[in-house]
């Protein structure tokens, strides 16, 4: 190992925000010596002007860079995802031995990883997906990690991995999630998730506000008070600080000056687009991603303003007993959120083979991520108790939560509705809640349309088999259908 003296054990590619302070991250840590690349040297050397400390050791190209880095090599790139990812595993590959490790921290589509995975593989290369979590704060004092790969690349990347992540009540928050693209795709369901929390809260903001009449700065202290309770969690935090901000330029509460219209980035509406390929309702997260795509459509928003309705307002006699109701609402729809975005991990795993213990995902979210929450130790406690956990809802502590919570989850989405405001993800939640209880759903009148204009056929409740009926008027036959 004498060769490897003096040189870097991790190497970070990409220097714009999130690639500098996880290089600086890394740099941090006991044991850590880091070597930097970016296309253009400027910001390589802006990095080592501004943080001498660091002791990085910059490269100018990828043959210094690979030179600069002890075996096996080990590169985290930190670039936008899509082609410059690839341009980049190409020129690390061709400086790179077997053995090496090439491990992607942005956010890329979890099928784009397997692809990749195989084709760096072949050359004898490990390639990891990491998922990393936490924006540019995390990605400087502890991030959440979610990597993939395989077993060989995590013994090396492990310990480099642990150095950085967030601390959960004295755990790393980073763990083996699975092979190939195991990683990102649990990273794309953690955001998933976020998006259903996000617009959760914006509703329940949005309830509050025009149901009681209170300021933002009010509604900002309701939130605080949530944020010591069962919802303490990072989004309720940051929301009662959004919503004290005074704009400097108007004097008016921030969130009033904002444009009512929100971006996306894509990994909500790849989780919803995986999920429906999967055959997993994520109704919540959908409606969530639906709804920025709605705010973002100002033309047809102009045209429907004067369509009929309720103008959006309504009083409440107990103000205080509404703002509880609310609380109760969000409560139960976010751990519906949770529960389907567990479901298609579960199914997910089933699909790609992967080994994912679900327990341990909610136990890396509890640090450094987006959508850490105090109920992710009840998830985790909820999977070590019963690991085959069909929804989990139907876990004891969650059934209880939504038993308690679920007549003033009624009475919100009601109180919305009748009052004309929009509460897509408030609603949804409850009525994916209300179907998955059901004892019969109406889906046996529509097989039943299937079957009428496409022979598609049915299943019976009082036999086996599968079974066509030939449709005719006011007769009709009803015959078996031979499926071997």
């Amino acid at each position: 190992m004498s060769g490897n003296a003096g040189k870097a054990n991790i190497g970070v590619v990409g220097l714009a925000v999130m690639g500098s302070n996880l290089a600086r991250n890394l740099a941090s840590r006991e044991g850590n010596t880091v070597a930097i690349l970016n296309r253009s040297y400027e910001k390589t050397q802006k990095l080592l002007d501004e943080h001498p400390e660091a002791g990085f050791l910059p490269a100018r190209d990828y043959e210094e860079f690979a030179a600069t880095l002890a075996k096996p090599r080990t590169a985290i790139i930190m670039v936008k995802a899509g082609r410059g990812t690839d341009a980049v595993i190409d020129e690390l590959v061709r400086v790179f031995e077997p053995g090496d490790i090439i491990v992607d921290g942005g956010n890329a589509l979890f099928t784009d990883t397997i692809r990749r995975e195989k084709a760096v593989r072949e050359t004898g290369i490990n390639f990891v997906g990491a998922g990393i979590s936490g924006g540019e704060e995390g990605a400087l004092n502890g991030p959440s990690i979610m990597p993939g790969g395989s077993a060989e690349a995590w013994q090396t990347l492990g310990p480099i991995l642990r150095s950085i992540a967030a601390v959960a009540e004295g755990e790393p928050c980073v763990t083996h999630v699975g092979t190939d693209g195991a990683g990102h795709f649990v990273k794309m369901i953690h955001n998933g998730i976020e998006y259903a929390d996000m617009q959760l809260i914006a509703e329940a903001y949005d309830l509050i506000r025009r149901g009681t009449g209170k300021s933002p700065a009010e509604i900002a202290d309701i939130f605080a008070e949530w944020n010591r309770g069962e919802l303490e969690s990072y989004l309720i935090e940051i929301t009662a600080e959004v919503l004290r901000q005074t704009d400097p330029a108007t004097g008016e509460p921030l969130v009033d000056v904002i444009l009512d219209q929100a971006g996306a980035k894509g990994t909500g509406a790849w989780t919803v687009q995986t999920a429906l390929d999967l055959g997993v309702p994520v109704s919540g997260i959908a409606e969530a991603v639906f709804a920025r795509s709605l705010s973002s459509k100002p033309a047809q928003r102009a045209a429907a303003a004067e369509l009929p309705g309720p103008d959006g307002t309504f009083d409440i006699h107990d103000a205080d007993a509404f703002v509880e109701d609310v609380r109760q609402a969000l409560y139960a729809s976010k751990i519906i959120a949770y529960s389907q975005g567990f479901d298609a991990i579960v199914a997910g795993a089933e699909q790609y083979g992967w080994d994912i213990k679900k327990g341990d995902i909610a136990a890396i979210w509890r640090g450094g991520c987006i959508i850490r929450a105090q109920f992710l130790n009840r998830i985790t406690e909820a999977y070590a108790a019963d690991p085959g956990l069909v929804a989990l809802v139907t876990a004891p502590y969650f059934a209880d939560a939504v038993t308690r919570t679920q007549q003033a989850w009624r009475r919100v989405v009601v109180a919305a509705a009748e009052a004309g405001i929009p509460s897509p993800a408030f609603s949804s939640s409850l009525a994916y809640y209300d179907g998955l209880r059901a004892d019969r759903l109406p889906a046996a009148l529509v097989q039943g349309q299937r079957d009428f204009f496409g022979a598609h056929t049915y299943k019976r409740i009082d036999r086996e088999g599968t079974f066509h009926t030939l449709w005719s008027g006011d007769r009709s036959e009803v015959s078996a259908v031979d499926t071997h």
